[in-house]
């Protein structure tokens, strides 16, 4: 098929690669503009652009896409279909309507639960034991176009942001290519979301939410700290510095530690980075503090004394 793709991050890049690879035709990449970076702010081209550009495909990056210019440019590449893949700006009627098999979506979350900007993390940080992709038919509402396939992926207990963008990634992509010969056959079937079932929205990850609530229970900051792995992480403050954590377990509290204030570090032997959490017990395996590695927790202790007692902030 006649393809014009549209994508941004890391997530997008491995669907463009499917379907490169599957020889489709794709007429033109659409990308965010670059942004700059780094201390010297020279801008940094998206993942999308650089694995377009590697495969030698033409790249557009218009400030918005409703533009009426870049319409023009669009009808102008005359594309059977339209593949979005976290692409970052609302697709206006337009565009969802200008190719004849419209705009089609690799979507990362089982439809209508978790529609929203940060399904996967949001998946890990409810403690799902399940999530995966549907490819669905774009609407003008937000991720309620019909469902046309779905592929489940199960969420693992020890399971990251991270780790689960990237099968989700490698999911999508493979289903995406098995859904369009049926899309292009005219055999696909759509299925209408429920218009009231239960949902649930995933907002947009801040980094505000990395900053541990040391009242909240064990097992939904374990949660948290996976979910939010590798960004933005979650963090609380040790001392005055930044301390981000990366890894931890749930423990269960003994009775004399039922008594302790939440936040409280408990560990008193220098073997253990052990706090006190509104229900149970959270022990820090693995850490960064401010201006340092991460570590594990055993290296970390070998060169930091800490302090029981001391009382985390939250």
């Amino acid at each position: 098929m006649r393809v014009v793709f549209m994508g941004t991050p890391d997530f997008s890049v491995g669907t463009l690669k499917a379907l490169a690879a599957a020889g489709h035709e794709i007429a033109g990449v659409v990308s965010q503009p670059d942004k700059p970076k780094g201390r010297g702010k020279n801008l940094q081209p998206t993942p999308v652009k650089e694995a377009a550009m590697e495969l030698g495909l033409p790249v557009y990056q218009p400030k918005k896409v409703r533009d009426p210019e870049f319409l023009e440019v669009l009808k102008e590449l005359n594309p059977e279909v339209i593949v979005v893949v976290a692409f970052g700006q609302l697709i206006p009627k337009s565009i969802l309507e200008l190719a004849p098999y419209g705009c089609i979506n690799v979507h990362a979350s089982l439809l209508p639960k978790y529609r929203g900007a940060a399904p996967i993390q949001w998946a890990v940080i409810d403690g799902e034991p399940e999530t995966g992709v549907t490819i669905m038919r774009m609407d003008e509402g937000l991720d309620t176009g019909d469902m046309i396939s779905k592929v489940t992926v199960p969420v693992s207990a020890d399971e990251t942001g991270g780790s689960l963008f990237d099968k989700l990634s490698e999911a999508g992509a493979k289903l995406l290519v098995e859904t369009l010969p049926s899309l292009e056959a005219g055999t696909a079937v759509f299925e209408k979301q429920p218009e009231e079932s239960p949902t649930a929205y995933a907002g947009m990850i801040k980094k505000s939410m990395g900053d541990l609530d040391w009242n909240r229970p064990a097992e939904e900051l374990e949660r948290l700290i996976r979910g939010l792995n590798p960004w933005p992480s979650a963090y609380t403050k040790l001392d005055g510095k930044t301390l981000k954590i990366w890894k931890a377990q749930v423990l269960e509290e003994k009775e004399e530690e039922e008594k302790q204030m939440p936040g409280t570090i408990l560990s008193t032997d220098q073997q253990e980075f052990k706090v006190k959490t509104g229900k149970g017990i959270l022990k820090i395996t693995e850490l960064q503090l401010e201006g340092k590695k991460r570590m594990d927790t055993s290296s970390f202790l070998r060169g930091y004394h800490l302090e029981g007692g001391k009382v985390l902030p939250f």
